[in-house]
């Protein structure tokens, strides 16, 4: 079986987003350009993480290359449209890999299916270019995607308002509550 690459540099959109009810969420990365649809299944640890090491790696560009950083964009000007349909799952995300290209200014985002007993989030920032030639997983499907500083901080904005989206903290525990509520090891098990 080949691997495919998707790659999409750049995407005309690039957005985190879920499908079904709070506490049934499934997360996806979704990519859309050139006609084609990507969907590709991961953890919503895997959305926060991948929000927070691209804030990260856009700091560090900007401390070591001068990059400009772009402002968090303005609420009238966000993506708030649900996911593209059909939305049909390509693979499940076990390594995410991250990279900012000094000589176009982009910030690389690779997501590679899970292998076999893979299932562990990997987020790496590197600052120079992605290395076309050394991919450790040659047999794994994945999604490349090539953003701009300010598509990436577009990207930070809505996948943490995407992941805040959820079920409500317990004031207690922090652990999710379902609309019932839940047994919360604070008060020992017993409801309130």
């Amino acid at each position: 079986m080949t691997h495919q690459v998707h790659a999409f540099e750049p995407p005309e959109r690039f957005v985190a987003g879920t499908v079904g009810p709070p506490g049934e969420r499934t997360f996806f990365l979704q990519a859309r350009g050139g006609g084609r649809l990507v969907s590709v299944a991961l953890e919503k640890v895997q959305v926060s993480l991948l929000a927070e090491k691209l804030e990260e790696l856009l700091t560090e560009a900007h401390r070591r290359f001068g990059v400009e950083l772009p402002e968090a964009p303005v609420a009238v000007t966000s993506d708030n449209e649900p996911l593209d349909t059909p939305v049909d799952e390509e693979f499940r995300v076990g390594t995410l890999g991250l990279a900012f290209d000094v000589d176009t200014a982009t910030v690389v985002i690779e997501a590679i299916a899970a292998g076999e007993a893979e299932a562990e989030v990997e987020l790496g920032a590197g600052e120079d270019d992605v290395d076309e030639d050394e991919e450790p997983d040659d047999d794994l499907d994945r999604l490349r995607v090539r953003l701009t500083p300010q598509a990436a901080r577009e990207f930070i904005d809505r996948a943490r308002r995407v992941v805040a989206a959820g079920r409500p903290p317990c004031p207690l525990c922090g652990q999710p509550l379902d609309p019932a509520g839940h047994l919360c090891p604070r008060h020992n098990g017993y409801h309130r």
